[in-house]
Formats: C-alpha cells, sequence, structure tokens
C-alpha cells in the first residue's frame, strides 16, 4: 500500500452489533494490524466492532470472509458480520444468488438471502470436543468449573469457528458481564482466548444474552455468541429446537435440532458509505 491510498468502506450493523465492510473482491485489500486497529477506532478512525473483508475464495466457497476485532487481531467466525456480508455482497452486485457459500479461516457455512435488509445464515455445527475448541480439559462435559483468584465460575464450552463460554445466570440484566467477562476471555482454559456469553433462559424457546466479544468487549448483539448459547443451552436439555434470542440490540430468530448447523436469522442495516485515509 502506498500512503497515498484511500480504502472505500460500507458500515453495517446487524442488531446495534457494528461492522466496516470492505470489497477485497474488486480491488486488492490488505490490512495491517495497526491500520485494522486504526479503521476499527471510535475516536480516531471509522469505528466498529468487527471489519468485514470479503476476498475471493480458493476453493469450493464462493467468497472468503476475513474478521477482524478491534485490537487488529483476525478472527475465525462472526455470525451478525455473516449476515451483514450477505447484504454488502447483494448490494456490491458480487453476486445475485440466493444461497452463498463462505470460507473463513476457521470454518465454512451457508447464507440465505431473504427479503431486503434480512439474512439467514447456517452457522457450523457447534463443536464441544475441548481440543477443537481449543479449551484444556481431561474430557468433554457439560458443565467445567473455572477458577480465578477470588471465585469459580461453571460454564459450558463450544467452538462455533471460534471459542464460546457460556455462564447460566439468574438475570442478565444485572450480570457481571465487564467484570468476569474479560478473566474468562483470557483464563489459562482458553489457549486462544474465549467469547463470553452470560445466558439467561426465560422459557424454553426464549433466551436472553449479553457478550462479552474476544478482542473486543461487550457489544450490543453477537451472531456467532448467539449460536453458542442455543448449542449449549440445548445440550444442557433446557430449551426446544427454535428459539428467540434477545440481546441487547435485539432479536435474533434461531433454530438448533441438536445436530448440523445452527440456524440464525435477523436484520441488517446500511448505514453509509465512506472513503478512509491509509496511514
Amino acid at each position: 500500500m502506498t500512503l497515498e491510498r484511500r480504502l472505500r468502506f460500507t458500515k453495517m450493523h446487524s442488531l446495534g452489533n457494528d461492522f466496516v465492510m470492505l470489497n477485497g473482491v474488486d480491488e486488492s485489500i490488505d490490512l495491517s494490524v495497526e491500520q485494522a486497529r486504526q479503521l476499527a477506532d471510535r475516536h480516531h478512525g471509522v469505528g466498529c466492532d468487527q471489519i468485514i473483508l470479503v476476498q475471493p475464495a480458493d476453493g469450493e466457497a464462493d467468497f472468503l470472509m476475513r474478521v477482524f476485532n478491534t485490537d487488529g487481531s483476525e478472527s475465525g467466525q462472526c455470525g451478525n458480520g455473516a449476515r451483514c456480508l450477505g447484504e454488502f455482497l447483494r448490494d456490491q452486485g458480487l453476486t445475485s444468488r440466493e444461497s452463498i457459500h463462505i470460507q473463513t479461516q476457521s470454518t465454512q457455512f451457508e447464507l440465505k438471502m431473504q427479503e431486503k435488509g434480512v439474512v439467514s445464515a447456517a452457522l457450523a455445527a457447534p463443536n464441544f470436543e475441548p481440543r477443537d475448541i481449543p479449551f484444556i480439559a481431561q474430557t468433554q462435559q457439560d458443565y467445567y468449573d473455572l477458577k480465578m483468584k477470588d471465585q469459580s465460575c461453571r460454564v459450558g464450552a463450544v467452538s462455533m469457528g471460534n471459542p464460546h463460554a457460556v455462564i447460566l445466570v439468574d438475570d442478565v440484566s444485572i450480570a457481571p458481564v465487564a467484570e468476569i467477562g474479560p478473566a474468562i476471555e483470557c483464563h489459562a482454559a482458553f489457549p486462544e482466548n474465549a467469547n463470553v456469553g452470560f445466558l439467561e433462559i426465560a422459557g424454553q424457546d426464549q433466551l436472553r444474552l449479553r457478550v462479552w466479544e474476544r478482542g473486543v468487549g461487550e457489544t450490543l448483539a453477537c451472531g456467532s455468541g448467539a449460536c453458542a448459547a442455543v448449542a449449549v443451552a440445548h445440550r444442557w436439555g433446557r430449551i426446544e429446537e427454535s428459539v428467540t434470542v434477545t440481546l441487547p440490540g435485539g432479536r435474533l430468530a434461531m433454530s438448533w435440532p441438536g445436530s448440523g448447523p445452527v440456524w440464525m436469522t435477523g436484520p441488517t442495516t446500511t448505514v453509509f458509505q465512506g472513503v478512509w485515509g491509509l496511514d
């Protein structure tokens, strides 16, 4: 890249979970860690929870999706970002298909285009095997007890293409997200750190959720976190196949029968387009 280069972007969100979308199909884009941090910074850049960069896929998938957190690290999955990607691909004229197959650095999934502004995503089947999450444990279990400085915490652990810990709480509105979230995110049991979901089961078809995202902090919504919460709650035998997950930013319709992909449907919104100067 040259100092004079200017980057075209689209700002999008789903339920307040916001993204800077980059078209790396029509032009070559290769962000450094520092450039990703600057772009995601809400005071000195455009500002977002994650940067979503779409590029040509090498294999059978239609496109490659790359996800950058606000700290510049790269993630293998982002559920709401994936759904925004579907709308972005359509708006950019990159595809007219109703079904789109996406590859990330860690997984593959399918997008299905609904009416304007609504996209469904079939995220890859939840993986509870500790070595695949990755999570340090002797055997696969429904619950794991994590010891921290002053307390212990019982969690469910699962990979949705990225690692997740799910904690059951009585009232999500008063859950200590900002206190416990960072401690579990960086707990030694998660070698690659973890997203942390605080889950309230309001009914067999109703979940309430707040998520502390790895490398980001608490967000208004987290699609892969919602999928992880559904998978763990289903494993615990606490919910039905189809549920509504309510996050601070809004609601997602979810479905998982206990095997195969987790389906998630919800809104996407394009906020504005612009150009940003790369340092």
